[in-house]
């Protein structure tokens, strides 16, 4: 779940024939024998990967199944762990264009999922996964191979493929959240809800006297004097129905800026107050832009392929291996 980008997707030859691509392959932990189709593109693809501390080597053959694993749970339905995998790999192809971040300088891309993705080695996901480790590496690994090398473009060049955990009933349009609009990152329709979402509702009640002081700690100017009652005005709500703006002690905030100061699941919330507390209700989890994990669970249950989810919630892309986009600078 992830979120302010540049343009741009690599050509074919300089996959190939660039600093990226290593002779030797890194060493990589031992993982269940499945039998697969040994993938080309990713496999040619080296990545500097900060990891902790430390700056390491992979392939996006070796990187990709370790996000599958730290971004979305191992049970899903095939097809979306292979849509979130062809996300993932357009994210990093974007990434890699783009140059490396402040925040890491000497990586292309690291595992925190606060900066860039969320990675989980495969001893890690296996500990987690118990008696299912062999099944759920087998998903992952084939969720990557394939679909190897495949990217999503618009106007031939790889997109800000965002996604979130879960939307209410619809995705929210990029400049919602952020502050540009891009045409494929347009609010549409997501079908997950309660019953296939766990804490799909969830209920976040704080203190009228922390409800002030954090208000308090990022503008001061608040005016927050009298009952709790008094210090929230009506909700107004943009075409995906998350909040759009909201008074809070006189001073209009973002329903993106309320979920990240009162820690909330998303900016799709109600919120009521006493004298003494305010409570949140809360819809989905994520900032909503893009493809929704649980919505594209649903539509493969729906028997859609990975590439009809991608079209569902990215409007307008088409479908490219890198090679086949080498012609895009």
């Amino acid at each position: 779940m992830k979120e302010s980008f540049l343009a741009g997707v690599l050509l074919v030859g300089l996959l190939f024939g660039s600093a990226w691509v290593t002779a030797e392959a890194p060493a990589v932990p031992e993982q269940p024998q499945v039998e697969q189709e040994t993938p080309v593109l990713d496999a040619a693809m080296t990545l500097s990967v900060r990891r902790g501390e430390q700056t390491l080597e992979m392939t996006m053959a070796e990187f990709l199944p370790g996000v599958v694993r730290g971004e979305m749970p191992a049970s899903f339905e095939q097809q979306a762990l292979a849509a979130q995998a062809v996300a993932e790999r357009t994210y990093v192809c974007r990434y890699l264009q783009a140059g490396r971040k402040a925040q890491h300088p000497e990586a292309d891309i690291c595992t925190d999922p606060t900066c860039c993705s969320a990675w989980t080695s495969p001893e890690d996901a296996a500990a987690k996964w118990g008696e299912k480790a062999q099944e759920y590496e087998a998903k992952i690994q084939q969720a990557v191979q394939s679909t190897d090398g495949q990217i999503l473009l618009y106007d031939g060049q790889p997109i800000l493929a965002a996604f979130h955990s879960s939307s209410d009933g619809v995705t929210a349009n990029s400049g919602d959240v952020w502050v540009q609009d891009l045409p494929y990152l347009t609010s549409v329709q997501s079908p997950e809800g309660e019953s296939s979402v766990p804490n799909y509702y969830s209920v976040k009640t704080v203190p009228a006297a922390e409800f002030r002081e954090t208000l308090l700690a990022a503008y001061p100017q608040a005016q927050l004097e009298g009952a709790a009652t008094g210090w929230i005005g009506a909700p107004v709500q943009n075409d995906s129905g998350r909040v759009e703006q909201i008074t809070f002690g006189g001073i209009p905030l973002k329903g993106t800026e309320v979920r990240s100061l009162f820690g909330l699941r998303s900016a799709s919330f109600s919120v009521e107050s006493t004298d003494s507390e305010v409570t949140f209700r809360v819809t989905g989890y994520g900032h909503g832009v893009g493809m929704s994990q649980y919505g594209a669970n649903e539509l493969a249950r729906q028997g859609k392929t990975w590439q009809e989810i991608l079209q569902w919630y990215y409007t307008g892309v088409t479908i490219s291996s890198i090679q086949s986009g080498s012609d895009v600078v």
